[in-house]
């Protein structure tokens, strides 16, 4: 039997991977010898994976929890590099498939090489240039490893040709992503957040944020806060569903505008309905904002870079950093409805995962 062992290392590498247990379990389905199992690198008591976020996924949840939970990454690095190494004396397998750029990400990387077995990168050639960034280093160090690269286009495939990776290795798959939001399209779920809102479609914005960086900088966070809670008209509700940190800082500078609305974190099917409808989305995910080129809808980037930089040339993307008189500017275009014209990049087909099987099983 050909076992495949998918490891996963936060919730939105679930998203990533879901398409590929779909594709694999039609395989099993075939009658052909295969068997995989899904890892996460995580506790079983995390609450960003909540059951309804497989149940909407239609998966099912992780085989195994490694249960490792920690702050600093080195030592994240190394506690999930020792359970993963004895995961592997339990259950061996003949490929292991990573996913993105986190430091578990690379740990079971590390452990994966060292033991033998045949590593499989998923979203492979994604890079920032800031090699200040641990992520840049992560993928550095996964891409170097890894036996089969799959990349979401053809920068990114590129990008590992010209850091030495073989042709043979590199394989332009696309975008795994638009697998599932394919998938789900005709599942999403209007969010009781509408009602108590009293939203309506195109009516009203969307607002993430997470990322560390910006949210440490209390006084960079804060005035774009301002620039949105002062240029958005109060016709336009600003929806933000928020957890954890960024709910902690976010919220004490929205209070003074009523028009930004806090609302708890909503499952995967709800939020998906919640993005695919609004009028425009503020984030610094770079997944929203992918998800946003795939729905058509206008999406302002609060970063200076973009990993996903079909987003940008073809996609609904514009970056504005953390500029708030750039912020200012795109709003005004946003709310305006004076916003660039966009398509799909190549390979947004839905297809990916069943690329990468066809691939892995030969």
């Amino acid at each position: 039997m050909r076992n495949i062992c998918i490891v996963a290392g936060a919730r939105p590498n679930f998203i990533k991977v879901a398409p590929i247990i779909r594709a694999i379990e039609r395989v099993i389905g075939e009658r052909r010898d295969v068997g995989y199992r899904l890892v996460y690198t995580g506790a079983d008591t995390d609450a960003t994976i909540e059951q309804s976020l497989f149940d909407d996924l239609n998966i099912a949840p992780p085989d195994v929890f490694l249960g490792v939970d920690c702050a600093s990454l080195n030592e994240l690095t190394g506690r999930v590099m020792s359970e993963f190494d004895r995961y592997l004396d339990s259950y061996p397998a003949d490929v292991v498939i990573v996913v993105d750029d986190l430091a578990s990400t690379m740990a079971a990387a590390i452990v994966t090489k060292k033991r033998g077995i045949k590593l499989a990168h998923l979203v492979a050639g994604t890079r920032s240039f800031d090699i200040s960034m641990p992520k840049e280093i992560n993928r550095l160090v996964i891409d170097g490893l890894s036996d089969l690269l799959f990349t979401a286009g053809t920068g990114a495939s590129s990008i590992v040709t010209r850091e030495g990776a073989e042709m043979s290795q590199i394989y332009m798959v696309g975008n795994i992503l638009m697998d599932t939001l394919r998938f789900n399209r005709e599942r999403l779920r209007r969010p009781a957040v509408f009602e108590s809102l009293c939203l309506s479609d195109s009516g009203y914005i969307v607002l993430t944020v997470n990322r560390k960086a910006l949210l440490a900088g209390s006084g960079r966070i804060a005035a774009l806060i301002e620039v949105i809670g002062t240029s958005v008209p109060a016709g336009i509700p600003v929806v933000a569903p928020l957890r954890g940190l960024a709910r902690s800082v976010v919220e004490p500078l929205a209070a003074a505008f009523p028009n930004i609305h806090i609302v708890e974190p909503l499952p995967y099917l709800e939020f998906g309905y919640l993005s695919a409808n609004a009028k425009g989305i503020i984030t610094d995910s770079g997944n929203v904002a992918e998800e946003a080129t795939f729905n058509s809808v206008p999406c302002i980037t609060l970063n200076s870079y973009t990993e996903h930089i079909e987003t940008v040339k073809q996609g609904t993307n514009v970056l504005v950093g953390e500029d708030a008189d750039k912020l200012r500017s795109a709003l005004a275009d946003m709310i305006d409805g004076n916003w660039k014209k966009s398509s799909l990049p190549d390979r947004w087909d839905g297809r990916t995962a069943e690329r990468i099987v066809q691939i892995i099983l030969g």
